[in-house]
């Protein structure tokens, strides 16, 4: 007599599940399902996901499919839950939608959901979907930003640089000396193509109302926040990648997002970033706040240069009074700050030309750069989001700030030489 041994096969292993709070309002979504994974799948609520989720059998999933209609709005902290938990496990996540409001539905995306499919199902949309999360996802180059979803140029930071700090402070307000700081970086850039590896940054301070970001066409990163209420720990590594890139060329450290109060920065953050900025980048332009505060002498005393914008008018020449009787009272180097009349009259109207001596001998300052106004295309340029270079080449306030920063490159260039 012979006995045949039963061998009972272990079930097959569980490869996705449905979440919701009753699948049965979901009659199409179980006819997909069971046709492309058979009997590997599994349902579950809300309270239970999250419990399974958390466990060890979870482990290897490939996906989970979260089928949510308008009744289910109320119950978003829930949902957003399991969305984390999902994430946590490195599980994909397929959201089944039904009349579900876009500002609920954005929500999850940005919570991490990889995909999304309306419901009634339109015929083979589930199985699009889970071809999708079932490819391997792209590996992104050195320089992907996933929060912006844009691709800047990233550099080892080797801290072999000695860059040249070139602060910009607007001595009324409307004199210009954001678009002077914005345009004075990119025309450092467009001057040192020549030259491999030069590198030039501009790091907006004006921590309120900086507007480099508006002008230049950039978003504005939250890792920026980050940097400014922790430089305890700065290295240059994590300065560098809060910066966005304009054009492959000039590295951006913009404003943040939301207002901040000029105080939250001390001398000693301002002086770390500068000084890491410092040995990254061959041309550090800072945008300064019009305010006075108590880490302008931070950047004083590391600039080369402190170019000081001013318009031809009475605000402005009480203001540099003021500005330069205070830094005469705290003993800064007042000597580093060069005087630039922005909109200045042109050769022809002498009149004008007259009061320009007359208030440079009042003041007792030289006045050693005039740039002429650019008009209407300057506005324009920077309500576009554009250098002034790349949209009216030939404006002459473009032509007088290359000039500048070709004379600025030159000099720099010739120093390095010498030190060679």
């Amino acid at each position: 007599m012979t006995s045949k041994a039963t061998v009972q096969s272990d079930p097959a292993p569980i490869l996705a599940c449905t979440i919701s709070r009753d699948v049965q309002r979901f009659d199409l979504l179980i006819d997909d399902m069971e046709a492309e994974l058979g009997e590997a799948w599994g349902d579950l609520n809300f309270e239970d996901a999250l419990v399974f989720l958390k466990q060890p059998d979870s482990t290897g999933m490939q996906f989970v499919a979260i089928a949510v209609d308008s009744e289910d709005e109320s119950e978003l902290s829930k949902m957003n839950d399991v969305i984390k938990a999902a994430k946590a496990k490195k599980i994909k996540v397929l959201l089944i939608a039904n009349q579900v409001s876009p500002s609920v539905l954005h929500q999850m995306l940005k919570l991490g959901a990889d995909d999304f499919v309306p419901y009634p199902l339109p015929e083979g949309a589930l199985h699009d979907a889970i071809e999708r999360l079932r490819k391997p996802a792209p590996v992104m180059p050195d320089g992907y930003d996933p929060e912006t979803g844009t691709f800047n140029p990233v550099f080892k930071a080797k801290g072999d640089r000695n860059g040249v700090i070139l602060p910009v402070h607007g001595m009324a307000g409307g004199a210009g000396a954001t678009t002077f700081a914005a345009n004075l970086a990119w025309e450092l850039c467009l001057a040192a193509q020549e030259t491999e590896g030069m590198r030039v940054c501009i790091i907006d301070f004006d921590l309120q109302f900086g507007s480099v970001a508006t002008y230049l066409d950039l978003p504005r990163k939250e890792a920026v926040l980050e940097i400014l209420t922790d430089t305890a720990g700065l290295d240059a590594d994590a300065l560098i990648k809060s910066m966005l890139t304009f054009n492959d060329k000039l590295h951006v450290f913009t404003a943040p997002a939301d207002m901040l109060p000029l105080e939250v920065l001390s001398p000693e953050d301002v002086g770390r970033i500068l000084d890491t900025a410092q040995a990254n980048f061959d041309f550090v332009i800072v945008d300064m706040p019009s305010t006075v505060v108590a880490w302008t002498e931070a950047v004083l005393t590391r600039a080369h240069v402190y170019f000081a914008l001013l318009e031809l008018d009475l605000r402005s020449a009480q203001n540099i009074l003021r500005f330069v009787r205070a830094l005469k009272a705290e003993g800064l180097p007042h000597e580093k700050v060069r005087y630039v009349l922005n909109r200045a009259p042109k050769f022809t109207d002498l009149s004008a030309k007259a009061r320009v001596k007359r208030l440079a001998e009042s003041l007792d300052i030289s006045i050693e750069v005039q740039l002429p106004d650019g008009g209407e295309q300057v506005t324009q340029a920077n309500d576009h989001g554009l250098p002034i270079a790349e949209s009216a080449s030939k404006n002459p306030l473009r032509k007088e700030l290359q000039k500048l920063a070709k004379s600025l490159y030159d000099l720099n260039k010739a120093t390095e030489t010498a030190k060679a």
